[in-house]
């Protein structure tokens, strides 16, 4: 019964990290296909390979899913609450998905993760939320806004006397390359996280030691967000593309180098399991906000915040009352 739990849980897991896929899959393209420099199933082929490339280029944040964010529960009733956290995520990945409201999955994970061990009276590593996760949340999108408006500044300085239709182009080219580099980002960042909840509810079952990752996780979580990548979330695309700014080809390389850079230093320097989806955001917003302030619809913005705020205690809130409905099954 509890290698059937198991089983259950890696399979939700995995279902998981396919709606992370195509939740997120704007986060990636969104700005290369708002400003023509891919063609849209391109852009998604692209993510797709690159994201399946960045899931094997570390662990760490994986080790700090599994091991940092709540005590790791005991039996058949530690299963169900790993299996609610999951159940918590996805519903609030829907709910965002359906709105186009481009929310981070990140951070519903770890809000199931801990709804889940509240509702089971189990033990919460609050000062591994705080560090890992309620402090990049403040910090990164802020950097981001702000790394991201000084890039652009310097791309205006340096091609200021440029022809605008050759510069427009060029940096299209380029933007090949960027994008290439956030869906990487993206795959690191991402696919770890269900790596780490897998490697957690194998630890829970007692069929794993430690929380190192072993390469069919690895293999798993991979194929799961390359696939969901591939499907495509269009809703989220239109609203990161075209609703927050009308991006041009400079802006959209500016923010895609900017939130590629945050990625990375988050999860190779603090393996900190940041948002990808608030990375990017907060980039276009800060390109945006250079061409003038007017120009970034804030109304979009404030919506796109105000679900970033909800995003932790809501996917809690659907993850506890998932465990409160599985519970009897642990009976």
């Amino acid at each position: 019964m509890e290698l059937a739990t198991i089983v259950v849980v890696i399979v939700v897991a995995l279902v998981f990290d396919y709606t992370n896929g195509f939740h997120d899959a704007a986060n990636a393209i969104a700005t290369s296909v708002a400003t023509r420099a891919l063609a849209p199933r391109t852009a998604l082929a692209m993510a797709a390979v690159m994201n399946l490339v960045g899931a094997f280029l570390g662990t760490e944040v994986a080790s700090t899913v599994g091991s940092g964010i709540i005590e790791a529960p005991q039996g058949s009733s530690g299963l169900l609450v790993v299996l609610a956290a999951l159940v918590g995520a996805i519903a609030w990945n829907l709910i965002t998905w359906w709105l186009g409201l481009p929310s981070s999955s990140s951070h519903a994970l770890i809000g199931g993760l801990v709804g889940a061990a509240l509702a089971s009276s189990g033990g919460v590593q609050w000062g591994g939320v705080l560090e890992k996760v309620v402090i990049p949340m403040v910090v990164s999108p802020v950097v981001g806004f702000l790394l991201a408006g000084l890039v652009m500044v310097a791309i205006l300085w340096l091609f200021r006397r440029g022809r605008p239709r050759r510069l427009y182009r060029g940096f299209r080219h380029a933007q090949t390359v960027s994008a290439a580099a956030m869906a990487l980002g993206h795959g690191l960042q991402d696919a770890q996280k269900t790596m780490g909840v897998i490697v957690l509810a194998l630890v829970v079952g007692g069929y794993h030691e430690g929380f190192d990752v072993p390469w069919w996780v690895v293999l798993l979580s991979a194929g799961a967000l390359s696939a969901g990548t591939y499907t495509g979330g269009w809703r989220i695309m239109r609203t990161l593309g075209r609703r927050i700014i009308d991006l041009d080809p400079p802006r959209g390389f500016a923010a895609e180098v900017t939130a590629s850079a945050v990625l990375y230093t988050a999860a190779f320097v603090f393996a900190a399991p940041i948002s990808t989806t608030q990375t990017i955001t907060s980039a276009i917003l800060g390109v945006g906000a250079t061409k003038r302030l007017s120009a970034v619809r804030w109304g979009v913005a404030g919506n796109i915040a105000l679900a970033w705020i909800l995003t932790i205690p809501m996917a809690a809130l659907a993850a506890a009352l998932a465990f409160w409905a599985l519970r009897p099954l642990a009976a």
